[in-house]
C-alpha cells in the first residue's frame, strides 16, 4: 500500500447546504477517545431486487440480509446518476452531475450518429482536482483515507484527498483485466495464484482496517464485483447451475459473483467486530447504479442500469451504527448519494471545503431518528446518449423507450411521491405516481396536467439553478428510424 505525499489542507468553513450539522470535533472524541470510523461499501452495478433482505431467494446473501437487521435500510435510496462514472464523482463531490460534468463512461455520443436527433452536451471524465470530495473533508478532519477498489473518476485517488490507493485508477472495469489473477491494478499483485478479486480487495480492507484500529478512518471499499464481465468461482457457479431458475434471475455467473461478495462482506464485519471498532463505526453498504436488465431483472422495477427510470437509479442501502442507529429499522424517505458528504461531515464534527457547494442533506436526523428531513425533490439530468447493448435490434422487453438507446438526453424529477420525466428530443413529458405505479407503467400525463406542469417548473428550475447544460442543436446526420422516436 502506498500513502500520498500529498497533504492537502485547507480551511473549515461555514455550512453553505442545509442541513449539513457542524457538530464539534470534541463532543465526537468524547464517547470512544476518538472521531468514529466511516466505511462506505460499494457494489457495482448491484440492483436494488438482487439480495435477500429485499425479498429475492434466488441469490444467497446471508451476510448482507443480517448487516440489513442491524442498521437502517432504505427503501427508497436512489443513485445520482445510472451508470459508474458519473454516480462516483456525486458521491465524492456530493454534487449534482451537472455541477461536476461527468455524465457517463467515456463519448456522450455513443451509439450510431444517424439515430441521435441532438448534438450532446460534451461529457468530462475527471473530477477537476480543485472540487474537493468528501475525503479530502475527513483528511482535514484528522481521519486516515483509503480507497480499494474501483475508482473512475481521475488517474490518481491520490490526487483526490485519499492517503492510500488499492486497485483504483480511470479503468471503468475488469475487461481485459479480469476477476481472476494476475491482476493489473495499481498497487494489487497477486498473493496467489487464481486469487479471486473480490476476495484480495476484502484482504487489503482487512490489513488497512487492522493497521489502523487505533486511529480515525475512512475506508472507501468499491468492489468491481458484480460489473461485467461475469466471472465467478466454478464451484459456485455451479451451485447456482443446479438451482431453479426463473426468467427473472436465471444466469448462474452473476449469482455466484453475488455470494462471493456476500462471503467478503461477512468476512469483513467479523473483522470489525473481532477488532473492536464495531460500535465506533459507521457503515454504508450499497450500489453505485442498478442492475443490468438483461442480466437480473429488478421487477417491479423499471429497466435497469443506464436508464432513468426506477431500476436504473434505485439501489439498495444500509447503514449501520451500533448505539446510534436502532437496527432492525427501515426508511421510505428518499435519498441519494449525494447526501452521504454532508452526512460524513456531520458524523466527524467538520465543516466542508471552503467554498464548497454541496446539494445532499445531513441524514444522521433521519438516522437516530430524531427529527424528520425535509421533503425535497430529488434531480437526474442526462443531456448525453447511451446506447443500448443489443444495437439496432428492436426489443419490445428492454424496458426502455426504444431498442437503440438505453438514455437518451432528458431529464427527471422525483418529489412527494411523483416522478416526471422530460425527452429533450421532442419535449415529451411522462408522469407517475410511484406510489401506486412503482414500475413507471402508466404515464398520468393527460390525468393530471396541473401536477406534471408543477413539477416540470420545479425541473427547469433546477436546471437553472445548477446550470445544467441542455442539447438544443439538431444533428445534421439524423435519420429518423420508423417507430422509433
Amino acid at each position: 500500500m502506498k500513502n500520498s505525499i500529498n497533504a492537502l489542507m485547507f480551511l473549515s468553513a461555514i455550512f453553505i447546504t442545509a442541513g449539513c450539522a457542524n457538530l464539534s470535533a470534541e463532543k465526537k472524541h468524547s464517547e470512544h477517545g476518538k472521531i468514529p470510523n466511516i466505511i462506505y461499501i460499494e457494489a457495482d452495478d448491484l440492483g436494488w431486487f438482487d439480495l435477500g433482505f429485499q425479498g429475492n431467494q434466488f441469490y444467497d446473501t446471508p451476510n448482507i440480509d443480517e448487516l440489513a437487521s442491524q442498521g437502517m435500510v432504505f427503501t427508497n435510496a436512489y443513485s445520482a446518476a445510472t451508470n459508474c462514472a458519473p454516480s462516483r464523482a456525486s458521491l465524492m463531490t456530493g454534487q449534482y452531475t451537472p455541477r461536476h460534468g461527468i455524465y457517463t463512461v467515456g463519448r456522450s455520443d455513443r451509439g450510431k450518429s444517424e439515430d441521435r436527433k441532438l448534438i450532446p452536451v460534451k461529457n468530462t471524465l475527471s473530477i477537476a482536482k480543485d472540487n474537493l470530495t468528501i475525503a479530502h473533508a475527513l483528511k482535514t478532519a484528522g481521519y486516515k483515507t483509503c480507497t480499494i477498489g474501483k475508482w473512475h473518476i481521475s488517474n490518481d485517488p491520490l490526487e483526490n484527498g485519499f492517503d492510500i490507493n488499492i486497485a483504483g485508477g480511470h479503468g471503468a472495469n475488469v475487461f481485459q483485466k479480469g476477476y481472476h489473477s494476475p491482476y493489473n491494478y495499481p498497487n494489487c499483485v497477486q498473493e496467489a495464484e487464481g486469487e479471486y478479486l473480490t476476495d484480495r480487495l476484502t484482504n487489503e480492507a482487512i490489513d488497512f482496517i487492522t493497521a489502523n484500529k487505533d486511529s480515525s478512518f475512512f475506508l472507501y471499499l468499491a468492489y468491481y464485483t458484480v460489473h461485467l464481465p461475469l466471472e465467478a468461482k466454478p464451484e459456485t457457479e455451479a451451485k447456482y447451475a443446479r438451482k431453479m431458475r426463473t426468467h427473472r434471475q436465471e444466469n448462474a455467473a452473476y449469482a455466484a459473483m453475488i455470494e462471493s461478495l456476500d462471503e467478503n462482506i461477512g468476512r469483513l464485519l467479523k473483522h470489525i467486530e473481532n477488532t473492536g471498532i464495531v460500535k465506533n463505526t459507521l457503515l454504508v453498504f450499497t450500489s453505485d447504479n442498478g442492475a443490468l436488465w438483461k442480466i437480473s431483472k429488478q421487477w417491479p422495477l423499471r429497466s435497469g442500469k443506464g436508464s432513468y427510470f426506477e431500476g436504473g437509479i434505485r439501489v439498495p442501502l444500509i447503514i449501520r451504527w451500533p448505539d446510534k442507529i436502532e437496527p432492525g429499522t427501515s426508511s421510505d424517505v428518499p435519498v441519494c448519494n449525494i447526501d452521504f458528504f454532508p452526512t460524513f461531515l456531520s458524523v466527524a464534527g467538520a465543516s466542508p471545503p471552503k467554498d464548497k457547494l454541496l446539494d445532499g442533506i445531513d441524514l444522521m436526523p433521519l438516522l437516530t431518528q430524531e427529527e424528520s428531513v425535509p421533503d425535497r425533490a430529488l434531480y437526474w439530468h442526462f443531456p448525453v446518449y447511451l446506447a443500448e447493448y443489443r444495437k439496432g435490434i428492436f426489443n419490445i422487453e428492454s424496458e426502455n423507450r426504444d431498442s437503440l438507446f438505453r438514455t437518451r438526453p432528458g431529464s427527471a424529477i422525483r418529489y412527494s411521491g411523483w416522478k416526471l420525466h422530460e425527452n429533450f428530443e421532442d419535449g415529451a413529458l411522462e408522469l407517475y405516481q410511484l406510489e401506486n405505479d412503482i414500475g413507471e407503467r402508466n404515464n398520468l400525463l393527460k390525468k393530471h396536467p396541473e401536477k406534471a406542469k408543477m413539477l416540470h417548473n420545479m425541473l427547469k428550475a433546477w436546471r437553472k439553478k445548477v446550470d445544467a447544460k441542455t442539447p438544443m442543436e439538431i444533428n445534421p446526420e439524423y435519420r429518423k428510424t420508423a417507430g422509433i422516436n
